[in-house]
């Protein structure tokens, strides 16, 4: 793997805006793996996907062992759903889509549920949610009357059942049928009454509750510090956590961890006309409810609490994936009753995951900035964090050997921010035996010049220096977010001005004029002076952002910062030789002669002279004072739950620390939020130490 990945990653507007690229050879090809699919194709995906969302959902939830995110699991069973739908006839009783849960584990009682804890129909999108009411709708012959939301907390499912209005059993989920006896270890739980209080309502004698047992993010952070000092291996997610608590033969060990359980639906009729009146009932009985539930008078204040909750999920104490909407009437609920096993009145819709399954369209090569060359797998369009998503980053041929992806592949993929997406994992037991293998081309696709390999490096390069490819690439990241960050200047304008020769190097940015622009497509005068003005707002710029936006070969964003901080001011750093670049921290051999390299050559130096005819001033810095975290290296790995990516490697670099993208033996601390990559696992046998997030927020804070 390369030390730095930024350096051999494609631009970061490639997510977004996708460019045409070439294939092997320089022809445009199409795959052979698009939709639609025929029925034949239909079924042979179909038997390969319920083989393996049985498979996983077996791990997840008999075995306590899932292999896969929750999010990419969600996203195999929804592309299972919806080619069952497409072709109904190919439906089959034991297929995923009919059956609720897992099979119960042995070691407690087996109870058998009042009536069947049945599943809920997923929505991805308010488009899919607009559709679930039109169905319901035409059922119903009348417009629904209001709805209920709820937030899905992540959690594990249990029945309560009160007799006389005392707590005689608990028990799981199961398989929707039967579940386990846990009433010992439920009983243990502040949260959940013994027995009802008193209310003027008449009940039945016996009462069903269902609800959710729910651990916070914090506790999670709590019970995996105290499994790292027993050297037992974490806890995935609080759902895992609470799975193997309320299993624990042992009471005394449930008690010990803080849980709490959100009661959210009676099973048993007590006379209530619409679902708010039931949260309202439960609260009276003693239980405790989510706060932030909440009556929605129509479809518009539906996608409002979707997309508030969406927004501000992050700052809940609990995990949530999404929402639970209910038909609001009681009565409107009834009659739409269950199809299948799926009750019609409910509908779980899912916020954007991180993570989500696609197929492998084709894979291309991207020329770097610095002429390496980047295998980027083309995707079946596919929604993940909120975005559509039709492209991922392979890294370099021996990434794409360690994951042996192949065109035709079902992948997982997983998006963080704004980072272009990546291929975390090949579901290799979808595999058709069509799917073909991938080499980097000996040629460059944009020129033409021989491909080469230096020794001790993973990536591939065009020979030539002044490959057009190259040549846009160092364009694009000059004007990218992390670099001169100019708005308006995207990919498809720098093409455009390169192709109409109005820029040629970079510094050629700063001389356009309006009247040049004027006459190009999609220009107006308004949006030429718009473009000018916001080149010209950058005419000052801090030396760690000039020299990252060079585009120096193994010089990325951190070394800039390096660079700048020991030299100061730009003359300073290109008056350097080899030695001088050495002494720099965290700069080593290779990176010291790229520099002296780059200074040394009279096309950079007359390109720099360029930037100054041009009114460009480079600030110089002054020395920082040291901070807490002074020579420290940290490497961030999956979602963190309460910060932002660059808002966290900000606080680092204040307190005087450094990030890198890589994990190496220079590496101090790997942070492992959700759903961390392959960096953790490296981190691991490096022996490098690991911290949870909260962990992370209390040596910020220290």
């Amino acid at each position: 793997m390369p030390s730095d990945r930024s350096t051999h990653s494609p631009d970061v507007h490639a997510a977004s805006a996708p460019r045409p690229t070439l294939r092997q050879g320089g022809k445009r090809q199409f795959s052979d793996f698009d939709f639609p699919m025929t029925k034949a194709e239909a079924k042979v995906r179909i038997t390969k996907l319920r083989a393996e969302v049985n498979r996983h959902r077996y791990l997840y939830h008999v075995l306590d062992k899932p292999e896969i995110a929750d999010a990419a699991l969600d996203s195999l069973k929804h592309e299972l759903l919806k080619l069952e739908q497409e072709f109904p006839e190919l439906i089959t009783a034991d297929s995923p889509t009919q059956r609720v849960g897992g099979q119960p584990l042995g070691g407690f009682k087996k109870v058998r549920h009042l009536k069947p804890v049945i599943s809920i129909e997923d929505a991805f999108s308010v488009v899919e949610v607009a559709d679930w009411q039109a169905r319901n709708e035409k059922l119903l012959s009348e417009a629904v009357k209001g709805y209920y939301g709820e937030l899905k907390m992540d959690g594990l499912a249990m029945v309560l059942t009160y007799e006389n209005g005392l707590l005689v059993r608990a028990a799981t989920r199961g398989d929707g049928l039967v579940g386990e006896n846990v009433t010992g270890n439920v009983r243990t739980m502040e949260s959940v009454p013994l027995r009802l209080e008193e209310t003027s309502r008449r009940l039945p004698p016996r009462l069903d509750v269902r609800g959710e047992v729910v651990i916070t993010k914090a506790e999670l952070a709590r019970i995996n510090r105290l499994q790292e000092r027993l050297h037992k291996p974490p806890f995935a997610n609080p759902r895992n956590l609470t799975a193997g608590s309320i299993r624990q033969l042992d009471p005394q060990v449930t008690s010990e961890r803080k849980m709490d359980f959100y009661a959210f639906e009676i099973v048993t009729e007590v006379g209530v006309r619409t679902h708010a009146e039931v949260h309202k009932l439960l609260k009276g009985l003693g239980f405790k409810t989510n706060p932030h539930c909440e009556e929605l008078a129509d479809l518009a204040a539906v996608e409002r609490y979707l997309k508030r909750w969406e927004s501000k999920r992050e700052s809940l104490p609990y995990q949530t994936d999404g929402a639970v909407i209910v038909v609001n009437s009681i009565t409107q609920a009834r009659r739409l009753g269950s199809v299948g096993k799926a009750e019609r009145w409910m509908l779980a819709y899912k916020f954007p995951a991180e993570q989500a399954t696609t197929k492998v369209k084709d894979i291309i090569v991207q020329i770097g900035r610095t002429g390496v060359l980047t295998p980027v797998a083309i995707l079946e369009p596919v929604l993940v964090a909120g975005s559509t998503v039709s492209r991922a980053t392979l890294h370099n041929q021996d990434e794409v050997d360690r994951l042996d992806v192949r065109i035709g592949d079902t992948v997982i993929i997983e998006k963080a921010g704004d980072i272009i997406p990546d291929v975390v994992e090949v579901l290799k037991r979808l595999r058709t035996g069509k799917e073909k293998k991938y080499v980097i081309p000996k040629k460059c696709p944009v020129c033409g010049s021989p491909v080469v390999r230096k020794e001790s490096e993973v990536a591939y390069y065009c020979s030539n220096t002044q490959c057009p490819g190259r040549s846009c690439e160092g364009l694009y990241h000059f004007a990218s977010r992390v670099a001169f960050d100019i708005d308006g200047l995207g990919p498809k304008i720098v093409d455009q001005l390169v192709e109409a020769g109005l820029v040629q190097d970079a510094a050629d940015f700063f001389a356009l004029r309006g009247a040049d622009l004027t006459s190009l497509n999609r220009f107006g005068e308004k949006s030429a002076q718009n473009l000018v003005a916001a080149v010209a707002a950058r005419k000052t710029i801090a030396l760690d952002r000039f020299v990252n936006a060079l585009g120096i070969r193994h010089v990325g964003e951190e070394t800039a910062r390096d660079l700048a901080q020991h030299f100061g001011s730009l003359s300073k750093l290109m008056a350097a030789d080899r030695a001088a670049f050495e002494a720099v921290k965290n700069v080593g051999g290779v990176v010291a002669q790229s520099l002296a390299d780059y200074f040394a050559t009279k096309e950079s130096r007359s390109l720099i002279e360029k930037f100054k005819r041009a009114g460009l001033r480079v600030e110089s810095v002054q020395p920082k004072q040291q901070g807490a975290l002074a020579g420290k290296t940290f490497v961030l790995t999956g979602t963190l739950a309460t910060l932002a990516r660059e808002q966290a490697k900000a606080l680092v670099r204040k307190l005087g620390g450094r990030t890198s993208e890589s994990v190496s033996q220079s590496t101090d601390y790997v942070v492992a939020a959700e759903h961390p990559g392959s960096k953790l696992e490296r981190a691991k046998k490096l022996g490098v130490r690991v911290l949870s997030e909260a962990e992370f927020k209390r040596l910020l804070n220290s």
